[in-house]
C-alpha cells in the first residue's frame, strides 16, 4: 500500500525571545571572528575555525551580556568527510543557550582544548578523544576515560567495525 503524503511541515528553528535577543547580540560580541551564525531547533549556532574555539568560548563565558557559564555537553558528529565538534553552552543567569561548532578533518582531527575555560571540558574532551579520536591540543591529560589503554580504533566513528562477529 502506498504511503499518503504527510500534511505536516518540517519544523524550523523556533527561537524564543531570549534566543532572538542572543542572535542579535552574538555577531557584535564576536566581531573579528570569521563565523557563520544560524539557528537550529531552539538554539543559536555559531560555526568557527578550530583555532578560534578557545577564544570564542572565553568571550562567551566572560562577556556579561553572554555569560555562558555552563558547558552542557561536548559532542562530536561523524559526517565521514569531516568531524563536527559541538560545544553546547548555557547561561544559567540569562537562560539562553547556544552551540559553538567547528569542523575538523577525520584523518587528523585536532582542536585546541577549552578545559581552561570550563573544568567540565576535561572529561568531555577525553570522552571525545576515546570515541572519535579528536585530539584536544593543550589538554592536560588525554588518557582513556571510557576505553582501556591500548584500545584500537574509535567506536564512535561510522567506520568502526561493530559487527565483525557471527552470532551462533
Amino acid at each position: 500500500m502506498a504511503r499518503r503524503p504527510s500534511s505536516q511541515k518540517a519544523a524550523g528553528p523556533g527561537l524564543d525571545e531570549r534566543g532572538q535577543a542572543l542572535s542579535e547580540i552574538l555577531p557584535r560580541a564576536m566581531e573579528g571572528f570569521e563565523a557563520q551564525f544560524a539557528a537550529a531547533l531552539d538554539e543559536v549556532t555559531m560555526t568557527v575555525e578550530p583555532r578560534a574555539v578557545p577564544e570564542v568560548c572565553r568571550i562567551a563565558k566572560d562577556r556579561p551580556d553572554l555569560d555562558f557559564d555552563y558547558l552542557r555537553c561536548l559532542s562530536v558528529v561523524d559526517y565521514v568527510e569531516r568531524l563536527e565538534v559541538n560545544y553546547h553552552l548555557l547561561s544559567l543567569s540569562r537562560r539562553h543557550k547556544m552551540v559553538v561548532k567547528t569542523n575538523v578533518p577525520p584523518d587528523e582531527p585536532s582542536v585546541p582544548t577549552v578545559s581552561s575555560v570550563w573544568r567540565a571540558a576535561n572529561w568531555f574532551e577525553r570522552e571525545s578523544h576515546d570515541l572519535f579520536g579528536v585530539v584536544f591540543d593543550g589538554h592536560p591529560d588525554l588518557s582513556p576515560l571510557l576505553l582501556y589503554e591500548g584500545f584500537e580504533g574509535h567506536p564512535g566513528r561510522k567506520s568502526f567495525p561493530f559487527h565483525d562477529y557471527e552470532e551462533w
